[in-house]
């Protein structure tokens, strides 16, 4: 017999068919919404083949893969950036040093606080920068400060006793951080980690607005020279399937890390040697 939790009662019998007429209804809602969408999309007939012709010419072709391989390589240097950025900036924060630790927060409050895409066209249009450069570097401000606290969080997770242990072998700060502090909070923050990357991956669309030619900007430059009335319905089927997966590729992976953690780690039995009879010490009988 299932037994309650400690959380919550198990549903009786009136609780589960409630349950059930709810999920039968929001299924009925959620279908009728999908014919509705369906419908609008045949009837202004968006599945023409003539509108969706042009992705069979390999110009159109090259043009996406070229926008995409834009787009995942400015996420790659912003994502690369922001680890380190956060890593430096949570050092900061950590550290016993007045100064840098108020300088580091400050900075990170304050690129936390700034719209990504402020910070996007201020640079690249007050300091004149390119745009790949500009969008990774918006990026990359934006997301570092959002890890740092991500990392300091993570260090302060782990139980105190650890650090004090450690401090109580000799060890310094350095080398209590690096083998002690670290490698545990890792494990705890990975998912967050991942998940911030997320977000990194989606802002990479902003780049469009400052002529970035990644994913996005290719998919608004077939629209505009495409003899297609507006929405450009065609062109984002194509588009947002691949920004959703890629997304969710992430997701699935910082789901995985988490459910991986949440795991409590197996240990490996260790052969003890037997107790053998040792020099007795002095007065003992």
């Amino acid at each position: 017999m299932t037994e309650s939790t400690a959380l919550y009662d198990i549903p009786g019998p009136q609780a589960r068919r409630r349950h059930l007429l709810y999920g039968l209804a929001s299924t009925v809602v959620i279908l009728a919404l999908a014919g509705w969408f369906l419908h609008l999309l045949f009837d202004t007939e968006q599945f023409t083949p003539t509108k969706w012709s042009p992705f069979l010419y390999e110009g159109i072709q090259e043009l996406l893969l070229e926008g995409l391989g834009n787009t995942l390589k400015a996420f790659a240097y912003a994502s690369v950036l922001s680890l380190a950025l956060g890593a430096v900036l949570a050092a900061g924060r950590l550290s016993e040093h007045r100064v840098l630790r108020w300088t580091s927060t400050l900075l990170v409050e304050f690129f936390r606080a700034m719209p990504v895409l402020v910070m996007i066209f201020f640079i690249f249009v007050a300091l004149k920068v390119q745009p790949l450069p500009a969008l990774v570097a918006g990026l990359t401000l934006y997301n570092g400060s959002v890890l740092a606290e991500v990392f300091r969080t993570g260090v302060h997770a782990v139980a105190r006793g650890q650090g004090e242990a450690a401090y109580a072998l000799g060890m310094r700060k350095t080398q209590v951080m690096t083998y002690v502090l670290v490698p545990q909070a890792v494990r705890a923050m990975l998912p967050a980690v991942i998940s911030q990357l997320v977000v990194a991956l989606k802002d990479t669309s902003l780049g469009f607005l400052i002529t970035y030619e990644e994913f996005l900007h290719a998919g608004k430059l077939i629209a505009s020279n495409l003899d297609y009335d507006l929405p450009f319905i065609p062109v984002v089927l194509v588009i947002s399937p691949i920004y959703i997966g890629m997304c969710m590729l992430l997701s699935w992976f910082a789901t995985w890390v988490a459910r991986r953690e949440r795991r409590n780690p197996k240990t490996k039995a260790v052969d003890v040697a037997p107790a053998e009879p040792g020099t007795l010490l002095p007065g003992a009988q």
